[in-house]
């Protein structure tokens, strides 16, 4: 008689990202599924984590290298995989994992260009064609799941028909914050603000129920302590034919300093 196993996952990155957020948020749902392995560059990157994975997990794989990328690539036991990568090596270890028929959640998008993006997906989609089931590739969406933003979306509805949107975010980015030093983010052009502007386009298309159709934005370079950009100023159209404006601002100043 067949039984119900849970599902086995597995993590690509061993940063402070897995370790902090990661591994804590996947323990409170352990019962869910089964981690089988995680996977860095290099033995001493996954062996850091996988000290504190065995903790929450229990008997935890340790993968490294490119032959330990390839183990959870070709592990058939292994249905969906966590990929929490520098920004610029995701794309490709996704598609890979895609094609060996694995669901995958990215924790950051990373096309450079529209080109490398209309690539991706058009590789997607080839790839969701030619499988016997729906692959799903989740790009920084962990927004959707945020309780205020989910209770938000509830009160919007009720208050009538959507006429324009606005949405103004001031970060924080100082010494202070473990993520100041972060190479990727540093050396990828505009890496502070896609780390975080993603995920508040992410809570804004889960708010407001549809898609961006269509995007202008500027950009300049105001904080010297910060690689540019640090400052972005768009204008958006939506699917519902509402547009909006989405302006955020990174500083090396405090919160309370950026605060208004």
């Amino acid at each position: 008689m067949a039984t119900n196993q849970p599902i086995q996952i597995a993590i690509l990155g061993a940063g402070t990202f897995v370790k902090s957020q990661y591994l804590p948020r996947l323990s409170e749902i352990s019962n869910l599924f089964h981690l089988k392995a995680i996977w860095s560059r290099t033995e001493k990157s996954a062996t850091s984590a996988l000290e504190i994975a065995n903790k929450q997990f229990g008997q935890v794989e340790c993968k490294w290298g490119d032959n330990g990328l390839h183990d959870i690539i070709q592990d058939p036991s292994i249905i969906a995989v966590v990929v929490v990568l520098a920004a610029q090596n995701q794309v490709d270890i996704s598609l890979k994992l895609l094609k060996a028929g694995k669901h995958v959640l990215q924790e950051k998008p990373a096309a450079s260009c529209i080109n490398e993006l209309e690539t991706a997906l058009s590789t997607y989609k080839s790839i969701s064609a030619d499988a016997p089931g729906q692959i799903i590739w989740s790009v920084a969406e962990n927004y959707r799941f945020e309780p205020a933003l989910i209770e938000g979306k509830k009160l919007i509805a009720d208050i009538g028909k959507m006429m324009s949107v606005q949405v103004i975010v001031e970060g924080s980015m100082n010494s202070s914050n473990p993520y100041f030093s972060s190479s990727w983010r540093r050396s990828f052009t505009g890496g502070f603000i896609l780390d975080m502007g993603v995920h508040f386009i992410a809570g804004l298309r889960m708010l407001v129920g549809c898609e961006v159709v269509s995007v202008s934005a500027m950009t300049s370079h105001v904080d010297l302590i910060l690689p540019p950009p640090d400052n972005l100023s768009s204008v958006f159209h939506l699917e519902n034919g509402c547009s909006g404006v989405f302006v955020m601002v990174v500083s090396s100043r405090s919160p309370k300093a950026c605060g208004k």
